[in-house]
């Protein structure tokens, strides 16, 4: 997994573009539109997550659509589950210390 995935998604703005790109794909006047930031701010924020992979540009008439790849996503998610099952297995350890505890309560 690339870090440039984590960089791309850590500014706020971005991440919101890709929150709504997860409804469909929307070209840089309507992202600016809902998210009310003018145009060229859109643009930019658009440049580094099509340099990080996370979205593509789909040509359409004389309009671009930014559409989300969600390949990086899943990468993140395969990266991810590492850690999920390290923390299952923690908690599963405690939730058997705590029936351990409650055990000698009860006697």
């Amino acid at each position: 997994m690339e870090i440039t995935t984590f960089s791309a998604l850590s500014d706020p703005n971005r991440l919101q573009i890709v929150e709504l790109l997860l409804e469909g794909s929307l070209t840089v006047g309507e992202i600016a539109e809902r998210l009310q930031i003018r145009q060229p701010q859109v643009s930019k924020h658009l440049r580094i997550l099509l340099e990080a992979g996370l979205v593509e540009v789909q040509a359409e008439a004389n309009r671009r659509r930014y559409k989300l790849r969600l390949e990086p996503l899943q990468e993140i998610d395969a990266w991810l589950a590492d850690y999920l099952r390290i923390w299952n297995e923690r908690f599963d350890k405690l939730e058997h210390y705590l029936d351990q505890l409650k055990g000698r309560k009860n006697k």
